[in-house]
């Protein structure tokens, strides 16, 4: 047989990138205004949270977060978190940190919202679990990068949909392990519960989330860091925050601009971080 007999590998033999845009331009032609409805819950809380923070005078959320930090984790993490917040203050990136904060408490409010239920239903049906998994696994394992084009098509560019994205990609951790968290709750406990004439409502409750809520809320931790490392990619589609100028020092070569960006980015996250997991704890 000769090569030219042989099928081209280099050359597509199924159109599945024509199909996929063909199906997005369809969902933007015929269901942009369903797309903006959804938006708007995101876009009123983030502009809520953004105006809050920004507006405060720079000291009260330094103030506020040491304090939670010294009740929850003690001086060290206190102090840690004031000299981190006055740092980066003084490097002239405190509107963006405000920025990028509401961003990540919006994002991960929704993820709360959608992810906690989500995973609550699939501890307690297997069937819904299965067909959940694969879903989750293509969300974890999809490039960030690949999110940002229909995002922007669907609803635009700017801080919400930067949100919207970071909710996309950030919810898939909460959602598992809430699950574990309620498959990890000993059967026993669940009958001798509904021995005692307890409704489902009331197992769930009363004893499923108790017992389900340290890993519930690692789910969280990990969900807040993920939202934070899609702060930057989230820059690329004209968010703002600690992202823009890590973006802006990539695409101008300047190094020391990317640095303090990414600077600010690695202190935000180590005190949520610690902050989370002491809250967890306790």
């Amino acid at each position: 047989m000769l090569s030219g007999d042989f099928i081209p590998l280099d050359e597509s033999i199924i159109p599945l990138s024509e199909w996929i845009s063909e199906g997005i331009n369809w969902l933007v032609y015929n269901f942009r205004d369903f797309f903006q409805v959804i938006k708007i819950p995101v876009e009123v809380t983030l502009t809520s949270l953004t105006s809050g923070l920004t507006a405060l005078p720079f000291y009260i959320p330094i103030i506020l977060i040491a304090l939670l930090a010294w009740k929850f984790s003690g001086k060290r993490l206190a102090i840690f978190s004031l000299l981190s917040f006055v740092l980066i203050a003084c490097l002239g990136l405190w509107e963006a940190t405000m920025t990028t904060l509401a961003m990540v408490i919006a994002s991960v409010l929704f993820c709360a919202i959608i992810g906690v239920p989500l995973g609550v239903l699939a501890g307690r049906n297997a069937l819904f679990e299965s067909a959940l998994r694969p879903v989750l696994d293509a969300m974890q394992t999809t490039p960030a990068f690949v999110y940002l084009v229909p995002i922007v098509m669907l609803f635009s560019i700017g801080n919400t949909a930067g949100v919207i994205a970071t909710i996309i990609f950030a919810v898939p951790p909460i959602i598992r392990l809430t699950c574990l968290g309620i498959r990890q709750v000993h059967p026993e406990l669940v009958e001798a519960a509904q021995a005692f004439g307890a409704s489902e409502f009331q197992v769930l409750t009363q004893v499923q989330l108790p017992l389900a809520l340290p890993t519930i809320l690692a789910g969280l931790n990990q969900t807040i860091m993920m939202a934070l490392s899609m702060v930057v990619i989230a820059a690329l589609i004209g968010a703002g925050g600690l992202g823009a100028p890590v973006v802006l020092g990539l695409n101008t070569l300047d190094t020391g601009q990317a640095a303090v960006g990414g600077l600010a980015i690695v202190l935000l996250a180590v005190i949520l971080d610690r902050l989370t997991q002491s809250i967890a704890s306790k």
